[in-house]
């Protein structure tokens, strides 16, 4: 008979548990000091995240202009200096639109703290004239308390801050549009074989991923603004352009965005036209919504949100406990890239010495600036050629081994 097993604490199942679980451990600690380093240089992370998206949005659109025969610098140039007008005319409008408007709306205000004002006074629980002045006399002492010196230094440094930002997104952005291949083949130095196969694969479908993401969102977001911001054009409301812009900009952040930014346009409405009209925009903001998750979704974004509703929800109070407004817009695309790059790396599609050859060959032409999406498939090196250059290299790298 031979001798019972020897065991010890560490391999009964307690001790098995408890392996697993220092691991977990050890993994989110890893984890929050990452996160923790990142928001440090938030300053360059967030514009280099933004830059990323709007590159990978309106890559199509350089490498459509390059097939076309442009040089690789103009076509980069022209599609960077597009994109720097679109969001300088919109940019342009509402600050004009405001300023036409801002002598209209701040008489309706004025009306409408008048009405309020009335309210209070003769509602249902009518308040003195002594408590209305006590409490105006604490927003005052407020307004010219230290306190809001502070967060008026503050607002400038963070004004300061937003400057540098987006003068460094449009410097990485333009980097990125321009260099892109090469900076990517830069990073796959650190894989052969196989794992360059699997990071190729990674590094497309996230690509395709956000993208799709990108453009799909902006369609949807230019048909809600433009059919809430036509409802307030009609209706008369004052600063449905900015109004319209602002719904533009809630769209990107799923489930919520576009529908906080209607009941904005409805209050707006409310206080500048009456119930009625604030009424007509909650039903077409109804209207839209449903439009929208019903057909607009499902046609423009295809799989490219093929994330549960749950995960988009916890990506979203996530990205903004850790980076306000930013990174709600931010947190649902880079949830959807990383599951999009799970899936990818573990995907079953079989690696061959062939893909292996192609993925190599690729990955020096994308190195020399000369990528394969440029040129046409006939021209690409056929599979018999590229699977004796995977030897070779393969001989090569055993011999200087």
């Amino acid at each position: 008979m031979g001798s019972p097993e020897k065991t010890t604490p560490w391999t009964d199942g307690l001790g098995r548990a408890s392996t697993r679980t220092a691991q977990v451990l050890l993994l989110v600690v890893l984890a929050v000091v990452v996160v923790y380093a990142l928001i440090q240089v938030r300053l360059v992370v967030i514009p280099a995240l933004l830059a990323l998206i709007l590159a990978a949005a309106i890559a199509p659109f350089v490498h459509w202009l390059r097939r076309k025969g442009w040089p690789s610098s103009i076509a980069t140039t022209a599609s960077f200096l597009l994109l720097l007008l679109a969001f300088g005319g919109l940019i342009t409008g509402i600050v004009f639109a405001v300023m036409g408007q801002a002598g209209e709306l701040a008489s309706r205000a004025s009306e409408g703290f008048d009405r309020v004002y009335g309210f209070v006074r003769n509602g249902p629980f009518p308040i003195d004239d002594q408590q209305i002045q006590q409490a105006r006399d604490a927003v005052v002492d407020f307004a010219t308390s230290s306190t809001v010196g502070a967060g008026a230094i503050s607002g400038l440094s963070a004004a300061g801050n937003f400057i540098t930002g987006a003068l460094l997104m449009a410097v990485i952005l333009f980097f990125f549009l321009k260099d892109g291949e090469r900076i990517w083949a830069f990073v796959l130095r650190a894989f052969k074989g196989p794992n360059l196969v699997k990071a190729r694969r990674v590094g497309e479908r996230s690509l395709n991923v956000l993208g799709g993401y990108v453009r799909g969102t902006a369609i949807v977001a230019l048909v809600d603004s433009f059919f809430i911001g036509l409802a307030l054009v009609l209706m008369g409301v004052p600063l449905a352009l900015p109004l319209a812009a602002i719904v533009f900009i809630g769209a990107f952040i799923p489930l919520i965005g576009a529908t906080l930014a209607g009941v904005l346009a409805a209050l707006v409405a409310l206080v500048a036209s009456g119930p009625a009209s604030a009424l007509i925009v909650i039903i077409v903001v109804i209207v839209v919504n449903q439009l929208e998750g019903n057909f607009l979704q499902p046609v423009v974004m295809g799989q490219a949100l093929n994330v549960h509703a749950l995960v988009i929800l916890l990506a979203l109070t996530a990205g903004t406990i850790l980076a306000g407004i930013i990174g709600a817009i931010l947190s649902v695309p880079l949830v959807a890239v990383a599951w999009a790059a799970i899936k990818a790396w573990n995907s079953d599609d079989p690696i061959t010495p062939a893909s292996i050859a192609e993925a190599e060959h690729e990955t020096r032409l994308n190195e020399k600036g000369g990528g394969v999406r440029s040129k046409p498939r006939a021209a690409r090196t056929s599979e018999e050629q590229l699977e004796q250059e995977h030897a070779e290299s393969t001989a090569g790298d055993a011999r200087h081994g």
